[in-house]
């Protein structure tokens, strides 16, 4: 039943404010303090979610989905699972640990994840978010309805156009932005360092440099991504 009210509230909602009134609504309906739709890309990735604001910050400035066990769940299973935050002792990892313990501060304890595969090999998530060390459901999630709610979600932010509660920031220099321009106007190294005066190496670290910045492994994708998130 409440995979089918996210369903039509999903299809019902015609702003980005009302889907995110009824998400919170929803979550805590259903038991929850709180509710995050997390789409994890290499750059851009951004959350829509009524998390405390400062958690939502320093989760993606952080670049906590390298981190994130809940994530790394997600991406191994791509099914809905519920999680709980593990004890310290039986973690080995110091930036888990920390991860966990930051969470916790937050009310962040345990919860149920509903992974998605979206376009392109990317994957968004809905967690529904308990400040309760432990939870146990009183009966098995229906993965098929959980899934089909989740993509109904995605739809509907994405057609919506909603806008981020909290987004990763990324940042170019102007000389990193202004060789990616001109070879968004399709002009080769050698042409950018005779039009800006720069030597041809100048040309191509400045570039290099804004490929790792964007998390991009060409180029031509490194301009394609700077271009649709408006750095250039």
């Amino acid at each position: 039943m409440w995979f089918q009210k996210l369903t039509d509230i999903s299809a019902l909602a015609r702003s980005d404010t009302a889907l995110k009134e009824a998400l919170t609504h929803l979550a805590r309906e259903l038991g929850f303090d709180c509710f995050a739709y997390l789409n994890v890309r290499p750059v851009c990735t951004y959350a829509v979610s009524n998390y405390p604001p400062e958690w939502q910050s320093r989760y993606l400035d952080g670049n906590y989905t390298r981190v994130d066990p809940v994530v790394a769940k997600a991406r191994a299973r791509m099914q809905a699972f519920t999680w709980a935050a593990e004890n310290p002792r039986q973690v080995r990892s110091k930036a888990v640990r920390t991860f966990y313990a930051e969470a916790g501060d937050f009310g962040i304890r345990s919860g149920i994840s509903i992974p998605i595969r979206t376009a392109f090999g990317h994957m968004s998530m809905l967690t529904l978010a308990s400040n309760k060390p432990s939870l146990s459901l009183e009966t098995d999630i229906d993965q098929i309805a959980a899934v089909n709610a989740v993509a109904l979600l995605h739809a509907s932010l994405d057609h919506l156009n909603t806008e981020p509660t909290s987004a990763r920031p990324i940042e170019l220099t102007a000389k990193q932005a202004l060789c990616l321009k001109w070879s968004a106007e399709g002009k080769s190294m050698r042409a950018i360092a005779t039009i800006e005066a720069m030597s041809y190496a100048t040309v191509n670290f400045h570039l290099n440099n804004a490929r790792k910045a964007l998390d991009a492994v060409s180029l031509a994708q490194a301009t394609a991504l700077a271009t649709k998130m408006k750095l250039i």
